[in-house]
């Protein structure tokens, strides 16, 4: 009896601090990102590389505006400015062509070591989830594996992002319901043609005749989720391979990610190039300079 009361006592507290956290007022960027920021954006961050200036500067922005509005706390790991700046970036990709769009249904994002399990433990048998989105008394926060954070940016090649599909069912959300018909991107009048789309793509990946990851075929939630993580991974290829999946992506995020990853050139940055900060220092004199002492 006594562990029900403890544990009633600690979700009204939890509901308690979220009420709180809900009604603090939202906080705006007043200065510019520090130089490192822009460092580690620029080496870590393959669609931060493909901006114009004036976009890099709105996806700064964007970028410290999440941060000043949600935590992100380590759970049995350590978090540094490189894990806060990946989750910020998975946040801000699907929607950066909104610019006035706020995740009022976030308030903490959770970051574990590796992979967790339903009862979000870390250890024992069954540890195969990589990311969630919170409901319940967890609801309006977000549990994401630490290396699959990471690689989510390394490897562009395998159509895989576990924060940006954790994002965009946070979209999803915002109409009330994670269904894979997200109304706050979508317009009415595409909602049946998505539906049909979705029926037809969700076909393909029951019989084996689709590249699409078989995750998606799930339920239609995840469908989005998967297809969002191919748009913005390998757009070009699910362009060629699914045209009409593409097309009504594009329209979805007001984003033609095609263009933007032929615009995008590989930075090799080594000790004597000039800093990507924009400085006019070399690497290893300015945000380079922790790892050249």
């Amino acid at each position: 009896m006594s562990y029900i009361i403890i544990l009633v006592i600690l979700i009204g507290f939890w509901l308690l601090l979220k009420s709180i956290w809900k009604k603090k007022k939202w906080k705006t960027p007043q200065k510019p990102i520090p130089k490192e920021w822009k460092s580690i954006l620029t080496r870590k961050v393959p669609f931060y590389q493909t901006l114009s200036p004036e976009e890099a500067q709105q996806f700064e922005y964007k970028i410290q505006e999440f941060l000043l509005n949600c935590r992100i706390t380590g759970i049995k790991t350590t978090v540094d400015t490189t894990d806060k700046l990946l989750v910020a970036a998975s946040a801000i990709i699907p929607v950066f062509a909104f610019p006035d769009w706020k995740y009022s249904n976030l308030y903490e994002v959770l970051i574990y070591p590796e992979s967790f399990d339903r009862d979000y433990e870390i250890s024992g048998k069954g540890k195969t989830i990589l990311g969630m989105v919170g409901t319940g008394h967890m609801g309006g926060t977000m549990i994401l594996s630490q290396k699959a954070l990471h690689h989510g940016f390394a490897n562009e090649t395998d159509k895989k992002n576990t924060a940006i599909h954790e994002f965009v069912h946070l979209i999803d959300e915002l109409d009330g319901k994670i269904d894979g018909i997200p109304q706050a991107l979508l317009e009415k009048q595409y909602s049946i043609p998505w539906l049909e789309l979705i029926n037809q793509k969700m076909e393909e990946i029951y019989e084996e005749e689709s590249d699409i990851n078989s995750y998606g075929g799930t339920n239609k939630a995840e469908f989005y989720a998967v297809a969002s993580e191919y748009f913005f991974e390998r757009p070009k290829l699910l362009a060629k391979k699914h045209p009409e999946l593409y097309a009504l992506m594009k329209d979805m995020f007001q984003q033609d990610m095609r263009l933007r990853k032929k615009e995008k050139v590989k930075k090799s940055i080594g000790r004597n190039s000039p800093c990507p900060c924009g400085s006019g220092l070399k690497f290893k004199k300015c945000c380079g300079r922790v790892h050249f002492k």
